[in-house]
């Protein structure tokens, strides 16, 4: 048979529009992706604290909060497969999804696949990840780990200067590690960093590696300039990544419109994609906020459109409740 719905993925977008689309009793069937994000849950498997996605007043680990909506998702009726999907066709109908251990065929589907943070692949990184290095200033800056610390934001535009001039909020100074000559981001940002006396800009340079006290905690990173390659060691107390993120949509390339970045187009306000009955939710089609709680929402918006796809499209296979 034919689904009503197959949704790709597993993050707050993957869940929201899960949890929707089984209420609706749309039956949806979920790919949560296993190796391709590391694990089921997308980029918040890889957080620690989540302080700021609303009902929390203290706080949740960021896997706490996908294992809650996964069991809110199971819950309402969704049917969830820990399997990578490694082949889509949204080229010919119904869509055909097919995983490691399964194809299905689809009426719809919900693209929420996610973005990856790109890293630095420093030494000690993994050692350090979510304990003084950070994909996004934004989540972690307000920690009490950086209050009032030195820290610095490695990245020459937009996301570094906009990272380093949100954390000036928290940090006694920043620093921003810039590997060109001079900075990528719009005139106005660079103004913006150039003026802040809380910003010392670093060109030249690269980071080569951090650095930890006795208490395991970090210290320092391992600078390098590229002009001359003199190393030193920088004191600070965190590391911000402002490099950019990768969407994961590269199985979509060829068949729906992608942006130059490899981020999905969606209409504006909407989740509808360049090809009908294709929706996408969360980090695969937003590049600017990225955050969980806008990943969610539009989780939302991609089920309730989907819903009202399938039945003006007469496409809804019905699951209909007998008389008790």
């Amino acid at each position: 048979g034919v689904e009503n719905l197959v949704i790709i993925g597993s993050g707050p977008a993957g869940y929201t529009a899960a949890i929707y689309a089984a209420r609706a009793n749309l039956k949806p069937v979920v790919f949560e992706g296993y190796q391709v994000g590391g694990v089921p849950g997308g980029q918040l498997m890889t957080t620690t604290e989540v302080e700021n996605f609303p009902g929390f007043p203290d706080g949740i680990t960021g896997p706490d909060l996908m294992d809650k909506m996964r069991k809110q998702a199971e819950r309402w009726g969704a049917e969830l497969h820990q399997e990578d999907v490694e082949f889509i066709d949204v080229k010919n109908r119904p869509f055909v999804i097919r995983s490691s251990d399964r194809e299905v065929k689809s009426h719809s589907v919900i693209i929420a696949t996610g973005a990856t943070a790109k890293r630095l692949r420093l030494p000690r990184e993994e050692e350090f990840w979510s304990r003084g290095i950070s994909a996004c200033a934004i989540c972690d800056g307000a920690s009490p780990l950086y209050k009032g610390q030195v820290l610095a934001v490695v990245g020459g535009g937009d996301t570094a200067t906009e990272e380093a001039i949100y954390l000036t909020k928290y940090a006694c100074h920043v620093h921003l590690l810039v590997r060109r000559d001079q900075l990528r981001a719009s005139k106005a940002m660079q103004d913006r960093v150039l003026n802040n006396p809380n910003i010392t800009v670093h060109f030249n340079t690269e980071a080569v590696d951090v650095v930890g006290n006795t208490k395991g905690q970090m210290s320092g990173i391992q600078l390098r300039r590229i002009d001359t390659g003199e190393e030193k060691v920088l004191e600070v107390k965190g590391l911000f990544y402002g490099i950019g993120h990768t969407p994961n949509s590269q199985l979509l390339q060829g068949q729906i419109e992608l942006d130059s970045s490899g981020y999905i187009l969606v209409d504006e306000g909407t989740a509808k994609t360049s090809v009908d009955g294709v929706f996408a939710a969360g980090d695969v089609q937003d590049h600017e906020w990225r955050q969980a709680v806008t990943a969610a929402g539009s989780g939302c918006i991609a089920a309730l459109s989907v819903e009202r796809y399938l039945v003006s499209n007469d496409l809804l296979v019905e699951f209909h409740q007998a008389c008790s």
